[in-house]
């Protein structure tokens, strides 16, 4: 008989040891512990997080784990909900397209909260993480496509069942009741694309972090769930997705045996979708020593995935900006630092130089065209003419560089909410941290910095 692929999932999760991390992971995983929080610290400061913080807060419980903005504590799933909130408030969090989500703000805040929780280490940690995000990625294979075309987020779906599987790991649960667990978050998954552009695109990684948490909790509890949650005739890949690709699903990670491998960190502060036309662009404006003036047309030719999910023709303000593949290409050429989040406003998308730059742009959907491709041509007054393809979806390999364009963003990030002192601090535990450094010394750094 055929095993069921939650118990193959959960027997993976449970058999990860460090031993079995290729060196790789634990740089990747330092990578994305640098990453999101940065992108936590500064996406605390946003009006809607201060608001859900200020909540929790006023409902008080044990403090048992750090809440970035603050230098308060409270219990562990309001810490995730928080936190992981936050670290998606900017949208400019990694992503992975196995999993068809950002990985690490569902997964990282529910095990850091819980490491603190525990007293766990940061190898404890690092483990899990992998753990979960390996999980995640396999879950994400058997849904997609479909799961994200019908409307469902998979940050906060399939990033539920992440958070779940790495908290499992991190509490030592045991094979079946890792299974349990995994059968609690799938009756908690939740999240649609309809909340793009609203407050309620963050929570989704927050909720996915506190409902993958409280559902390992619960099931060290002994609180039961179905055994066959994803796969049951009424489960969860049944009523959340027209695909069922166990065989994708169950295959080995294509790249040193982890998911993390592929993962992809922003370095554009917009929808990761855009990110192929802006580098293209960038290369394309700076062959022809392109001026804005000198721009006589720009045809971008992507997938139709980014029809319903960045293909905003006039922005309106700021986060629509980032939704905007026209918008981003006219902030590239403009010259303007596309890193910055600063450079997404109000003020620049009623500029008359922007708004001179949006009809002369292009946009035209293939369906062969992966969503991370990306071909431009861009065509000046002098009739020279360039084209490019871009692709967004390669990770880097070099790690040293990729480290070092991390660290630069951290400090954009974290220099804003903390001041370089604040920035300078973490920066220093975070080359110190070893294996054995508790988990808590990285999150009161953190913190208290605040």
């Amino acid at each position: 008989m055929t095993q069921d692929l939650t118990h193959i999932i959960a027997a993976e999760v449970c058999s990860r040891t460090p031993d079995t991390l290729p060196a790789s992971a634990w740089t990747l995983v330092r990578h994305c512990l640098l990453d999101t929080t940065g992108t936590a610290i500064a996406g605390a400061q946003e009006p809607f997080v201060q608001a859900l913080r200020q909540e929790l807060l006023d409902q008080g419980g044990r403090p048992e784990a750090s809440v970035f903005g603050t230098t308060q504590s409270l219990p562990a799933l309001s810490a995730a909900l928080i936190n992981g909130t936050a670290a998606h408030a900017l949208d400019y969090d990694d992503v992975n397209f196995h999993m068809a989500a950002h990985p690490s703000v569902a997964i990282l805040p529910a095990v850091l909260a819980l490491g603190e929780r525990l007293d766990a280490s940061w190898a404890d940690v690092a483990v899990s993480f992998v753990a979960g995000y390996d999980a995640g990625c396999r879950i994400g294979r058997l849904l997609e496509p479909s799961h994200y075309r019908m409307g469902f987020h998979g940050t906060a779906t399939i990033g539920t069942f992440a958070a779940a599987a790495a908290c499992a790991r991190l509490l030592r649960l045991s094979t079946d009741q890792t299974i349990n667990a995994i059968g609690i978050a799938a009756t908690q998954a939740a999240g649609i694309r309809a909340m793009f552009g609203t407050a309620c695109k963050p929570l989704h990684a927050g909720k996915a972090a506190h409902n993958g948490l409280f559902a390992a909790l619960m099931s060290a509890r002994e609180f039961s769930s179905h055994p066959q949650a994803i796969t049951a005739p009424a489960g969860f890949a049944a009523t959340h997705s027209h695909d069922l690709n166990r065989d994708l699903a169950l295959a080995p990670a294509p790249n040193e045996g982890v998911f993390l491998r592929d993962n992809l960190f922003k370095y554009h502060a917009a929808c990761y979708l855009t990110h192929a036309v802006a580098d293209a662009i960038a290369i394309l404006r700076d062959e022809l020593d392109a001026h804005p003036d000198d721009v006589a047309e720009v045809h971008i030719v992507v997938s139709p995935d980014l029809d319903t999910v960045c293909n905003i023709a006039e922005p309106q303000d700021g986060l629509q900006l980032k939704f905007s593949v026209r918008g981003v290409a006219a902030l590239t050429l403009l010259r303007r630092d596309t890193s910055r989040l600063s450079e997404y406003n109000a003020d620049i998308v009623r500029d008359p130089a922007f708004t001179a730059l949006l009809p002369r742009i292009h946009v035209a959907f293939d369906p062969k065209r992966d969503k991370t491709i990306a071909d431009v041509t861009l065509r000046l007054r002098s009739g020279r003419q360039a084209s490019q393809r871009a692709d967004s979806g390669i990770p880097m390999s070099d790690f040293d560089a990729q480290e070092a364009r991390l660290r630069a963003k951290f400090s954009g990030l974290v220099s804003d909410a903390l001041g370089g002192p604040g920035c300078e601090a973490l920066l220093r535990q975070y080359d110190a941290l070893t294996p054995d450094t508790p988990i808590r010394a990285w999150m009161k750094a953190g913190c208290h910095a605040a």
